[in-house]
């Protein structure tokens, strides 16, 4: 179910709901009710997953008459009882969707700060581009950037705080940056003395574990754990084992509680229906997005500049008569200046590839051997994505897939072992 899905089925909800009443007069009162809402702000409950952030009575009291910092982007979004001029029907509750800072200033929590990662806190800038500090419009609230000059939140910014708390929708990848913010809000928190409320939500790739572990001299902003590429575990799970490993600096303690979800497990299929970043659209490209991102470094283009982010890949010199699918990407919101802009790409299209659950190194292994500038197809980003330089030589010295993958296996049973001890769900 993607994001045009959701609109849709929302919108058939809100009009059953609406449609109930008898008089003209009601009716057409209601009417302009709908017309005064946006279909974006409005959600049915979902009777399957109760997301961490909507189970209020779990964290509200820990933040009653505290000073409250929000580590929150477009996705820290939660359900509540619409306000009562919108409760038009006995036969059923209406309920409405509100921002995470906007819910809880409006239940009363004083929210000082907002603490902004990668993407900033409407998730609308380029991947690696700068994220300027600022206050939001709508609340006053001061805007703390986790990605501009400092990843790490200082002591001075965190002056003031009692509690952080931390709701973000990750999407399960080593290199997706969320969990790199996790990781320095968590550490200096603790050296602050300020406990930290992780919302849990679901991990779309949260079905499997796979790719190479990474090596600690290859230790960077979208990779600082040794965990493999992907990882199985869920945003409060993965904060669980930051702690628990003892991977903050110094080996220092977190007070960290996580408000689980119920009804979810890890086999639960979670179609995210707001985008986590500009270039992850849609649930497809959410699920290609641990394999196609090592596109990133090399210079075929995996799709950005276009509407089809990381479902695509190509570039002006792949063979045309193997790579029949054409594109040419174009500058767009989350891609100013995409690889090839404004050039013909020859690739592949892959949005209708079914359901992954493992990494794929076919489309990778291929692309290299079709493309004939053998030399420079890898840059040195690569290395920072796979977390070693082993997968590069190894496709360099011609060896498959599955040659590929038996290499990782013991780092997958080592890790699953040490997973086992954090989850919080099946």
């Amino acid at each position: 179910m993607g994001l045009t899905f959701f609109k849709n089925t929302v919108l058939l909800v809100v009009l059953t709901i609406f449609s109930c009443g008898s008089s003209t007069e009601k009716k057409e009162e209601r009417e302009k009710k709908i017309d005064e809402i946006s279909m974006e702000d409005i959600v049915y409950v979902n009777d399957k997953i109760k997301l961490g952030a909507n189970r209020f009575s779990e964290y509200h009291y820990l933040l009653k008459g505290k000073q409250i910092g929000v580590v929150a982007n477009q996705t820290s979004m939660v359900e509540d009882i619409a306000d009562e001029e919108y409760q038009t029907s006995p036969q059923h509750t209406f309920y409405m969707e509100f921002h995470l800072v906007d819910h809880l200033i409006k239940s009363g929590v004083s929210v000082k700060k907002v603490f902004a990662p990668e993407h900033g806190f409407r998730g609308t800038a380029d991947a690696g581009e700068h994220v300027k500090d600022g206050i939001d419009s709508k609340t006053g609230v001061p805007l703390i950037s986790l990605y501009g000059s400092n990843k790490k939140p200082s002591q001075e910014q965190l002056k003031g705080i009692d509690v952080v708390v931390f709701d973000i929708q990750d999407v399960g990848a080593r290199f997706y940056t969320y969990i790199s913010t996790l990781h320095y809000v968590m550490e200096a928190c603790a050296e602050a003395g300020i406990p930290v409320i992780v919302l849990d939500r679901p991990n779309p790739n949260g079905h499997y574990i796979d790719g190479p572990i990474l090596e600690a001299e290859h230790q960077s902003f979208v990779g600082m754990h040794p965990i493999p590429v992907v990882h199985g575990m869920t945003i409060g799970e993965y904060a669980k084992m930051i702690n628990g490993e003892g991977w903050l600096k110094d080996k220092i303690q977190c007070a960290l509680t996580v408000i689980k979800m119920q009804n979810y497990t890890h086999q639960t299929p979670y179609s995210l229906p707001i985008k986590p970043s500009p270039n992850l659209p849609n649930a497809q490209s959410i699920n290609l997005y641990p394999s196609l991102c090592f596109f990133e470094g090399t210079f075929i283009n995996a799709g950005r500049g276009t509407e089809m982010q990381f479902q695509i890949f190509g570039a002006p010199s792949l063979p045309a008569s193997k790579y029949t699918f054409e594109y040419t990407p174009q500058s767009n919101e989350g891609a100013k200046n995409p690889k090839f802009k404004n050039q013909l790409c020859h690739g592949k299209d892959l949005r209708k590839e079914p359901r992954l659950s493992k990494i794929n190194l076919e489309w990778l292994i291929d692309a290299y051997s079709a493309n004939g500038k053998k030399k420079d197809f890898f840059n040195s980003f690569f290395v920072k994505l796979a977390g070693t330089k082993k997968l590069q030589q190894q496709i360099e010295e011609g060896l498959s897939a599955e040659e590929i993958r038996a290499t990782w296996k013991k780092g997958l049973v080592e890790f699953a072992k040490t997973r086992a001890k954090y989850l919080l769900y099946k």
